[in-house]
């Protein structure tokens, strides 16, 4: 009898163990294990610079997309858009994050960190800014938080072909801490970078008129790459 009890409490333990481990562990490209994302309308969150603002486009960035595909599997959800053209990860922490948390969201999407590397931003104060957002955003939300890494926009044609392999580095170099710290704190992280670092090149089109920000088709790109990542993380059929 002692021993089948000794080793029921260890087949327990080994249970335990093995189910907390699995709630714990969020792969990159999965999504992350959070509460269960509530039926019906969500407010959707997104935070970070030009790109999710839309500038470059006519008919809007990759958030506003995201946003009318998440209409079609949630109608009456919310869009709190706060990103602003040209905010670092301090001008999130300043101006935004507040903002977005207090609209109590379900869903928060975050691109941030090619104006800190545009402004030299050092990378231990870039990683200490972005620590610090997703530390809030997993304290004060229930959120499913999808970050999107650095998009390689070396090959840009206001990038002068002098500087690109210098700029490439940069990008890198802020992906790899940036990935780091989400995989940290357990977040999503859609690969934009990888995608941007195959097709811009050959896709001159992608980019806008100014040379730099991404086009109506660039960002059509983003979008339809990001949205089966944004549909697991609402529940929602791709």
């Amino acid at each position: 009898m002692k021993i089948d009890t000794t080793r029921q409490l260890l087949l327990s333990l080994v249970l335990t163990i093995f189910l907390v481990a699995c709630g714990r562990n969020t792969p990159e490209g999965t999504v992350e294990g959070r509460s269960q994302m509530k039926t019906g309308p969500i407010v959707y969150v997104a935070l970070g610079d030009s790109t999710g603002a839309g500038v470059g486009a006519v008919n809007g960035g990759y958030v506003l997309r995201l946003y009318n595909r998440i209409l079609q599997h949630r109608p009456g959800s919310q869009l709190a858009n706060v990103c602003v053209s040209g905010a670092t990860t301090a001008d999130v922490l300043r101006a935004q994050l507040d903002n977005g948390v207090a609209k109590n969201p379900q869903l928060v999407t975050l691109g941030i960190g090619i104006n800190d590397i545009g402004h030299g931003v050092p990378l231990e104060r870039f990683g200490e800014n972005y620590d610090r957002i997703l530390s809030t955003l997993k304290q004060k939300t229930q959120a499913r938080i999808v970050v999107t890494n650095i998009p390689d926009i070396s090959s840009a044609p206001v990038v002068p072909s002098s500087m690109r392999s210098q700029y490439h580095q940069q990008i890198v170099r802020f992906n790899q801490r940036l990935e780091e710290i989400a995989n940290r704190h357990g977040v999503t992280i859609f690969d934009v970078y990888s995608i941007t670092a195959r097709e811009l090149p050959a896709h001159p089109e992608y980019f806008s008129r100014d040379g730099f920000h991404p086009s109506d088709e660039g960002y059509e790109l983003w979008a339809t790459e990001m949205w089966p990542t944004i549909a697991r993380a609402i529940g929602a059929s791709d």
